[in-house]
């Protein structure tokens, strides 16, 4: 892959994880107005919200060579 498709690939995967965010807060928001936390929806979403960090750390370690000192 080539750098530019890295930097697409790494903003692709930020706006994804940023979703994952908005839509963890809103199932926890509706939860608390309903009575009812749909607890296993949201740990499904807190851990493809882990597997996209692990996606972006592996993307920008690509992007940004080893410096050997």
């Amino acid at each position: 892959m080539t750098e530019q498709e890295l930097r697409k690939r790494l903003e692709a995967l930020r706006t994804e994880h940023r979703d994952l965010d908005a839509a963890i807060a809103a199932l926890g928001d509706a939860g608390a107005q309903s009575g009812y936390v749909d607890q296993l929806q949201i740990a499904r979403l807190k851990k493809r919200k882990l597997r996209l960090r692990d996606q972006i750390a592996a993307v920008e370690d690509m992007l940004i060579p080893d410096i050997i000192a």
